[in-house]
């Protein structure tokens, strides 16, 4: 379901503090003449920590507008308050995105049932999740035994590995058939030698065509 180069594309601003909509229709212009396979908006790069809830909300909209069905949108709707990403997964499903990035619960460091419940209960909406496994911002990671019963739920298709650790794939895909997409740039070809099927890329925002 999910091959290929990602762009965690960025949310620009305009010198008034708000979201400059002309120039962030401009970049996903840039991503579909490159032949990048899809975006990832409002992620880690989009600013999902500083945008408001109605921005939020606003960036994936436009996202999918502005792509018109030519590539995925994976929109980054994760929160460490399940009610809120489970409020913002929803207003995704309403816009039309692909699929959902859900980043680990932050903060909170949730024990593995936590963690099990609270991916689940997203899965459960019906929009297939994208988990995102990233624990040097998280301080907690998804461990192997959580993915492996995630991967049951048939909602839960992907796994974005931003840990740093190539071994991770191998062990993944030891114990399960998701779909594994590098987080890491500098990471990329050798967690595709070892069975990742991609990345979701930062530097694609300025070298989409390369990467």
């Amino acid at each position: 379901m999910f091959s290929g180069t990602y762009t965690a594309i960025v949310t620009p601003f305009r010198k008034d503090g708000q979201v400059d909509y002309d120039a962030f229709k401009a970049l996903v212009e840039k991503q579909v003449a490159a032949g990048i396979a899809g975006i990832v908006p409002v992620g880690t790069t989009g600013e999902s920590p500083t945008l408001n809830i109605d921005e939020h909300i606003e960036v994936i909209r436009r996202a999918v507008e502005y792509a018109a069905g030519r590539f995925q949108v994976i929109a980054g709707t994760g929160a460490n308050s399940t009610d809120e990403a489970i409020h913002l997964t929803k207003a995704a499903i309403e816009c039309g995105a692909d699929a959902t990035l859900q980043v680990t619960p932050y903060y909170n460091k949730p024990s593995q049932e936590g963690l099990y419940r609270h991916f689940s209960t997203i899965a459960d909406l019906g929009l297939p999740v994208v988990l995102y496994n990233v624990p040097g911002r998280c301080s907690c990671e998804i461990p192997i035994p959580v993915v492996e019963r995630l991967a049951a739920h048939p909602k839960v298709v992907a796994v974005k590995e931003a840990a740093g650790d190539v071994g991770r794939v191998s062990q993944i895909k030891d114990v399960c058939d998701l779909e594994v997409l590098c987080g890491d740039d500098s990471l990329t070809v050798p967690m595709i030698s070892v069975g990742a099927h991609g990345v979701i890329s930062v530097a694609s925002n300025i070298i989409p065509a390369e990467l």
